[in-house]
């Protein structure tokens, strides 16, 4: 049976462990584009309204707080800190705020994809949920560990998705069909994608004037 779609109304998005401490250990995904994907998968959320739910360790910790453009994007989200490590669901308060959301779809990203996220990933499979992990907004010190973090999820049934193709997917809800929240994610997020469709929209206009 073919799976369901994933829409804002039945999807939770997880993010996990964005700590500013743990970011110069990143070797698997260059910094800077990493962050972007992290961004816009946060993004993704606010805008479509589905269900989200935030975790760090204790910010006291040499970890530290998430990374500022990620709090700038959530807002006022509240964020659940976590004396527990690796796997979030063995939080109470974690495992609660995903309950509360009551969506049975996951699509979670984190740091580092062969730590915390692959642990949250299996604890939310134990639970019976759906589970999916952005790849691209993961990262781990090396790739050779991302890739076989990656690979044990998906063997144990999690389902591999990157941040931009969850947005498609929620704009296809008829709720969201003129929205313009994927355009504007384009043009703040995939930086390539948006200047192709510059480029595209300025060989309009030049073949309008041509032909006047």
């Amino acid at each position: 049976m073919a799976p369901e779609p994933l829409t804002p109304a039945n999807t939770t998005v997880v993010l996990v462990d964005y700590a500013v401490g743990f970011a110069n250990l990143l070797r698997s995904h260059d910094l800077a584009e990493h962050i972007n994907n992290v961004v816009g998968l946060a993004k993704t959320a606010k805008w479509y309204g589905s269900g989200l739910v935030v975790t760090n360790g204790q910010s006291s910790k040499p970890s530290g707080p998430l990374y500022p453009e990620l709090l700038e994007a959530l807002g006022d989200q509240p964020v659940i800190e976590r004396a527990v490590d690796f796997n979030s669901f063995l939080d109470e308060s974690f495992a609660q705020a995903v309950r509360a959301e009551g969506r049975q779809n996951l699509v979670i990203g984190g740091i580092a994809t062969d730590g915390c996220v692959l642990q949250t990933v299996l604890g939310g499979l134990r639970e019976g949920y759906r589970v999916h992990v952005a790849v691209d907004a993961s990262a781990s010190p090396s790739l050779e560990a991302h890739n076989a973090a990656v690979q044990r999820m998906v063997q144990a049934g999690a389902v591999p998705v990157t941040w931009f193709s969850l947005a498609a997917e929620f704009q296809l809800d008829p709720k969201f069909h003129d929205a313009p929240h994927r355009m504007r994610l384009m043009q703040e997020n995939v930086p390539a994608m948006a200047m192709s469709a510059r480029s595209f929209g300025n060989a309009v206009e030049l073949g309008k004037r041509a032909a006047a």
